[in-house]
């Protein structure tokens, strides 16, 4: 053997792999999470109508007044008129003209698809956004088009129109 070289030993040092330690990493935070909220109270409670006390003895009495006044009925909300409500379709798959696709069905659907490009983003599950006052309109375009999932716009969404991302094709 030369002089200048070690000799070779089959001892060295191993460094784990990146998925190792973000795995440790995840466990430890759980523990930590499950160590923290033990014995805290649930933050859901059961919510049940207060039941009316009876006296078994007396039968209610019953006064004699002015014929009960009809209750005001409440007006029924106004029809939804699709062409009347924007809607701005994004596709947020790796499917290929989907956008186009489902905004020529919301258009047959009578609805103003008045624009569809991609999200850059991520999205659990194909979701109609909407603001405050078109929470109705929402729930008729997720029904027209087959969507289970509608929820309240966020961030930098307009909030006088529909905003549908789409992570995959509709059935």
């Amino acid at each position: 053997m030369a002089p200048h070289q070690r000799p070779r030993t089959e001892r060295g040092t191993v460094l784990p792999s990146p998925v190792v330690i973000l795995s440790v990493i995840a466990v430890a935070m759980a523990a930590f999470a499950f160590v923290a909220t033990q014995g805290s109270e649930p933050t859901e409670r059961e919510i049940t109508p207060a039941a009316r006390e009876a006296v078994p003895d007396q039968a209610p009495e019953v006064e004699e007044s002015e014929p009960a006044k009809p209750k005001p009925t409440k007006k029924p909300a106004p029809a939804i008129k699709r062409g009347e409500v924007y809607v701005e379709v994004y596709n947020n798959s790796s499917v290929t003209g989907l956008a186009g696709r489902v905004a020529q069905r919301a258009t047959g659907a009578g609805w103003q698809v008045v624009g569809e490009d991609n999200w850059y983003g991520t999205v659990p599950a194909t979701t109609v956004y909407h603001p405050p006052k078109l929470e109705r309109a929402a729930k008729l375009l997720a029904l027209d088009l087959g969507i289970d999932r509608t929820l309240q716009a966020t961030g930098a969404m307009k909030l006088d129109r529909l905003t549908l991302i789409l992570t995959g094709e509709l059935d």
